[in-house]
C-alpha cells in the first residue's frame, strides 16, 4: 500500500477518532466510524464559484450536474438507478468554496452496497466524458425555436426560477454589494447566457484544472474498519498520475467603512430587507462560533431579541419574518439580517432593526442570553453527529474551507470560553452600521 500520512482528530460524540490519511498525491481519504445500518462516501473538491471568472460564472454548478451523465464504463443514470434501487440518496451541492457528491446508502448484507458505492462514486469523480448529446449544443439564448432541449437547458431553466424567488433576489443584490473584487460576488448558478454558449471543452478543461487529488477529499462514515476500506478507497481513486495545481489565493477584503444602501423592484406583495456584513474567515475559529452566538441571541427562533422585539412585542405589526444567519467561508464569513416587512413602513423597518444593532453594540448581552446560546449551540452540535450525512457534511466543509478539523475539536471547549465581554467587542468591530450593505426589494408600484 502508498505511503499514507496518518493523523487523527477528536470529534465529540463519536465512539472513535477520525482517522486522516494524506496520500503522496496530495488526495485525501477521511474515515469517521459511527454505528448503525447507514454508511456514507463523499467527496469534497476545493472549487465553486471563487475559482470562476466573468466568461464561465457557473461552470461549477453546471459541472456538478454534468458529472451523473456518465464515464466511460457506465451509461448516463446508470450511477443513479443502480445505488437507488438499493436505497441510496445520491446528489450534489455546489457553493463558492466548494463542490461535493455524496451517496447515504444501507451497509447492506456483508458490506456488499459499500464496493458497489465506492467503486461507482470513484468511476463518476475520476472518468466523468461530459458528452455532448447529454450537455446540449450551444445556442442562442434568445432563439425561442429550440425543440431538444439537455441539460443545459435544464441549468437555464432553474436560473430562471430563482430570478423569481425575492429571498434569492435580494441575497443577490446584497452579496453583490459587500464586495468589490473578491469572487465572492458572483452568484453561483451562474446565468442563462454563459450557460447557453459554453462550451463542451470549456467544461472539461475547468474540471481538468481543479478536479485534481490535492484539491479532493473522499470521507467515509459508517459501521466499517478503515483497516479493510481504506486500501480499496486508495485503489478506486487511482488518479493515473493527474497533475496537480495549487488554487489561486484572493486577497480578503476589510468590512465597509460607509453604509451601502442598494434599492430592487418586484412584482411582489410586500418587502424585502436584508443587513448583509462581512466578517471573518471560517479559520478564524473563535471568531466566527462568537458570530453563532450572535446570531442564536439576535435573530434564530422565536426567543430571539428580533423576534420578541419586532414581531411578538411589537404593536405595530411591520414585520412578517425577521431572522439572521451567520455563513462561514473560507475567505471572509458572512452575516446577515433578513426580513419581510409591510412596504409602506420601509423606513421604519430599516431604523427598527438598526437600533438592534446599534444596542448590541452599545450594551452588549447578558450573561443570561450568553448561558442559553450556549446551551443551544452545543445541543445543535451533538445533534450534527447523530447521522453519518451530517458527519460527513461537518467533516468535509471544515477539511475544505480550513484544511484541518480544529473547529470539531475544539468547538466545545471554545464555546464554553466565550464571555459576554469578547461578544460585545466582536459585535462592535463589525456590525457596526458603517460596515452594512442595506438592501430592499420592494413592490414595483413603489418604484420612483
Amino acid at each position: 500500500m502508498e505511503d499514507l500520512k496518518k493523523t487523527q482528530a477528536i470529534y465529540p460524540y463519536l465512539e472513535k477518532p477520525i482517522e486522516i490519511y494524506e496520500r503522496p498525491c496530495g488526495h485525501k481519504i477521511i474515515f469517521a466510524y459511527k454505528s448503525g445500518s447507514l454508511i456514507n462516501i463523499s467527496s469534497w473538491v476545493k472549487t465553486g464559484a471563487v475559482n470562476e471568472n466573468d466568461h464561465n460564472n457557473g461552470v461549477s454548478h453546471f459541472l456538478e450536474h454534468l458529472m451523473f451523465k456518465g464515464t466511460s464504463k457506465h451509461k448516463a443514470g446508470y450511477f443513479d438507478k443502480t445505488l437507488e434501487s438499493k436505497g441510496g440518496i445520491v446528489n450534489a451541492a455546489t457553493w463558492k468554496d466548494y463542490t461535493y457528491y455524496y451517496v447515504t446508502i444501507p451497509k447492506g448484507l456483508d458490506g456488499k452496497n459499500f464496493d458497489i458505492t465506492l467503486e461507482l462514486h470513484a468511476d463518476m469523480m475520476l472518468d466523468p466524458i461530459i458528452p455532448d448529446n447529454e450537455i446540449g449544443l450551444p445556442f442562442d439564448i434568445n432563439d425561442t425555436n429550440i425543440t431538444t432541449k439537455r441539460e443545459r437547458h435544464v441549468v437555464i431553466e432553474e436560473i430562471k426560477m430563482r430570478k423569481d424567488k425575492p429571498w434569492t433576489r435580494i441575497y443577490n443584490n446584497t452579496n453583490e454589494n459587500m464586495y468589490s473584487k473578491h469572487p465572492y460576488k458572483r452568484d453561483v448558478i451562474g446565468n442563462e447566457q454563459i450557460i447557453s454558449s459554453i462550451t463542451r471543452q470549456e467544461v472539461l478543461d475547468y474540471y481538468k484544472e481543479f478536479y485534481t487529488p490535492n484539491n479532493i477529499t473522499t470521507i467515509i462514515v459508517g459501521d466499517m474498519n478503515s483497516k479493510d476500506i481504506i486500501p480499496k478507497v486508495i485503489k478506486a481513486f487511482d488518479f493515473k498520475g493527474r497533475t496537480n495545481k495549487e488554487n489561486p489565493v484572493f486577497e480578503s477584503e476589510k468590512p465597509l467603512s460607509q453604509t451601502k444602501y442598494v434599492e430592487d423592484y418586484s412584482k411582489i406583495n410586500t418587502g424585502f430587507l436584508m443587513f448583509g456584513y462581512l466578517c471573518c474567515s471560517a479559520k478564524d475559529t473563535k471568531t466566527s462560533i462568537i458570530f453563532e452566538v450572535i446570531s442564536m441571541i439576535l435573530g434564530l427562533g422565536q426567543s430571539s431579541r428580533l423576534y420578541q422585539n419586532l414581531i411578538e412585542k411589537s404593536e405595530s405589526h411591520i414585520f412578517n419574518v425577521i431572522s439572521t444567519e451567520f455563513s462561514a467561508m473560507r475567505d471572509m464569513s458572512n452575516f446577515f439580517i433578513q426580513a419581510n416587512y409591510k412596504p409602506e413602513e420601509k423606513e421604519t423597518a430599516i431604523s427598527l432593526i438598526q437600533k438592534e444593532i446599534e444596542d448590541l453594540c452599545k450594551n452588549g448581552i447578558t450573561e443570561k442570553e450568553l448561558m442559553k446560546a450556549k446551551k443551544k449551540l452545543k445541543a445543535d452540535f451533538a445533534e450534527n453527529a447523530e447521522t453519518v450525512s451530517d458527519i460527513a457534511d461537518t467533516i468535509g466543509f471544515y477539511m475544505t474551507a480550513c484544511n484541518n478539523l480544529r473547529y470539531i475539536e475544539e468547538y466545545l471547549n471554545i464555546l464554553n470560553e466565550i464571555t459576554t465581554d469578547e461578544v460585545k467587542k466582536t459585535a462592535n468591530e463589525y456590525l457596526t452600521i458603517n460596515k452594512a450593505v442595506i438592501s430592499t426589494l420592494m413592490p414595483l408600484e413603489y418604484k420612483n
